[in-house]
């Protein structure tokens, strides 16, 4: 029996289970979630009728297309981006190539490499958490295909300036690859690359409705670039993708545009709250552009990690060498960082 050599040897580590009732705070989710009132209007909606139907998209672009000043046909919805990220490979990652990134990164650009065939080429950060600009400039070379850019990056949260991103956009058309603009985390940061996706005809830009949109289970994200690309990646994507209910929910949110000025706030104030704690306690941390903040622990890791989910406090740790000292805490309203932060400061000691 044939089985396509290349996913022979991946090794995939599925998502946690078991999470619901701990203060979740090792996936950049949003801790408490969406309004009750918002979720009321989804649920009041979902009747026989509606789900024993196909998916209808087509609403949920429209309000989209509106809501980014872009056209209907600039669009394409995804079962989130990481099905986004894997259709751009399917349709731009040429057989043989390469595709860079910054490391550490999302994981799911390094596996899609795997399952695809194509050689991974990352650009490590320094230890002191900067990145050499010039590094992944000069990587941009003619086995690569394509060049993962996240702004902000995942899990750093550092960014690109709009001249870095400009010189990269020009290397890569130079070189025949195409650029991924990956902005799940945008909302936390007041910039965007949108408009580049129009001025270049070799950048894509994807988004999620997972962070600060509050909607990880399920499963909506999109794509945006000129019509053409755009019309590639539909071309391979199934004829039933994003199922009707994450539509049903990106509906309801995109009717509602003042939510992302509340959610946003309500972020914000708590990582302004935990990081002035932490400050004032004499911690050592990384906060960059994201929903997410480093912490250099004082005792072990391990023993911090298994402290507090005794107190059912979910925290992310990392093996790579530069984050191997630290949690990673996904960042909320400051109620819940107020939690975290007594419950931190009692089991670090």
């Amino acid at each position: 029996m044939y089985v396509k050599e290349c996913v022979k040897g991946i090794e995939r580590i599925g998502g946690r289970q078991g999470r619901l009732g701990f203060m979740r705070l090792d996936m950049n989710e949003n801790p408490e979630g969406l309004p009750r009132e918002l979720v009321d209007e989804v649920k009041a909606e979902l009747t026989p009728e509606f789900l024993a139907t196909y998916p209808e998209p087509e609403r949920f672009l429209g309000l989209l297309a509106e809501y980014l000043g872009v056209e209907r046909a600039n669009l394409c919805v995804t079962n989130g981006s990481d099905m986004a990220i894997r259709y751009i490979f399917e349709v731009f990652g040429r057989p043989g190539s390469s595709v860079l990134t910054v490391s550490p990164s999302f994981e799911m650009y390094r596996i899609n490499c795997l399952i695809f065939g194509l050689t991974h080429k990352p650009v490590v950060y320094n230890a002191d958490f900067t990145l050499d600009f010039e590094k992944v400039l000069g990587a941009i070379t003619d086995e690569v295909s394509i060049v993962s850019v996240l702004n902000p990056n995942n899990p750093i949260g550092s960014v690109y300036t709009e001249e870095q991103f400009d010189r990269i956009a020009r290397r890569a058309k130079e070189m025949g690859a195409l650029v991924i603009v990956d902005e799940a985390y945008h909302y936390f940061y007041d910039r965007t690359f949108l408009k580049k996706a129009f001025e270049y005809d070799n950048v894509l830009l994807i988004r999620t409705f997972s962070k600060l949109f509050s909607a990880a289970a399920v499963r909506l994200g999109f794509i945006v670039g000129r019509e053409e690309l755009v019309h590639y990646i539909w071309n391979v994507r199934p004829t039933f993708d994003t199922n009707a209910v994450a539509l049903k929910l990106g509906e309801k949110l995109l009717e509602h545009p003042e939510l992302q000025e509340r959610l946003t706030a309500i972020e914000r104030e708590g990582r302004e709250y935990l990081t002035a704690s932490l400050e004032e306690h004499g911690y050592e941390f990384v906060s960059g552009n994201g929903n997410y903040v480093f912490i250099r622990t004082k005792t072990p890791i391990s023993q911090v990690k298994a402290r507090l989910e005794e107190k059912k406090i979910l925290v992310k740790t990392y093996s790579q060498e530069m984050l191997a000292q630290y949690i990673r805490i996904s960042t909320g309203s400051r109620a819940v960082m107020e939690r975290f932060a007594a419950a931190f400061y009692e089991v670090d000691r």
